[in-house]
């Protein structure tokens, strides 16, 4: 009696290298389902995956960079979905590298896990100096609108980032099964996120954030950082409280226009 073959799914792939200089776009290239695409006169970027979404065993790679005095804001189309696993995770793979005198903003949009996903991320980010980063990411955990709960998901998410070569930031999140709900946790909250700056200024933009972000989170700031974290009951809260958040920590660079979709 013979076997029956093995089921092979197929797996989305795709990888953006994408490098500006202080006059505009100095390298772009593209890959499998990823694309980017620049606005003429902008110093954004905007990443989309044609595949519609992330599944189990896809992988995508971002290796992006800001050289000597070069500006670059990073966004994405739309919100990045996370569906339903069969076993092996998504993989997300981030490289960022902010050169002397550079702006790097790392904003994509929010990331939505369904019920079942499975995502590895991971951000390795190599500053100069005096080089400003600006960096949000957000997770929503199925969509409220849609009456989407969330009973198992696995995610891990991991950033390392590094100023003239030393490691200044290292953040792990992991969940496996039921996300956590305990007050130390996510408590009520199905949406989070987490904003990293590093820039001279933090110091006199903590008071002014904490501010802006009220109730829907904390912020601290030492040593040229400072992190916030956010929560809140879905992700159209959690946005009414990053909007004004990214926006006073962008400084020169305004919010992407994906934003306001």
């Amino acid at each position: 009696m013979s076997l029956a073959a093995p089921v092979l799914h197929q797996r989305s792939v795709g990888s953006v290298l994408l490098t500006m200089d202080s006059s505009g776009l100095r390298r772009m290239r593209e890959d499998g389902a990823a694309k980017v695409r620049l606005p003429q006169g902008s110093h954004e970027a905007i990443l989309i995956n044609t595949g519609g979404g992330l599944a189990g065993g896809d992988a995508f790679m971002f290796e992006i960079a800001a050289e000597a005095g070069a500006n670059l804001t990073v966004t994405t189309q739309a919100a990045e979905r996370v569906y339903r696993s069969l076993g092996p995770a998504a993989r997300v793979d981030v490289s960022l590298r902010a050169e002397a005198g550079s702006s790097l903003c790392w904003l994509p949009q929010e990331t939505i896990l369904f019920d079942g996903a499975s995502l590895s991320r991971s951000i390795a980010v190599e500053l100069a100096a005096d080089a400003r980063f600006l960096a949000v990411e957000s997770i929503i955990l199925g969509r409220e609108a849609m009456g989407e709960t969330i009973s198992s998901a696995r995610l891990c998410d991991r950033w390392r980032v590094r100023r003239d070569g030393r490691l200044i930031f290292a953040d792990d999140v992991a969940f496996d099964g039921l996300p956590p709900a305990t007050p130390a946790t996510l408590g009520q909250a199905r949406a989070f996120a987490t904003i990293l700056l590093v820039a001279d200024e933090t110091g006199a933009l903590i008071e002014r954030l904490r501010g802006v972000i009220g109730d829907a989170g904390s912020a601290s700031a030492w040593s040229g950082k400072l992190v916030a974290r956010l929560g809140a009951r879905d992700g159209f809260e959690l946005r009414k409280a990053l909007i004004p958040a990214l926006t006073l920590l962008a400084k020169d660079a305004s919010l992407p226009k994906t934003w306001s979709f």
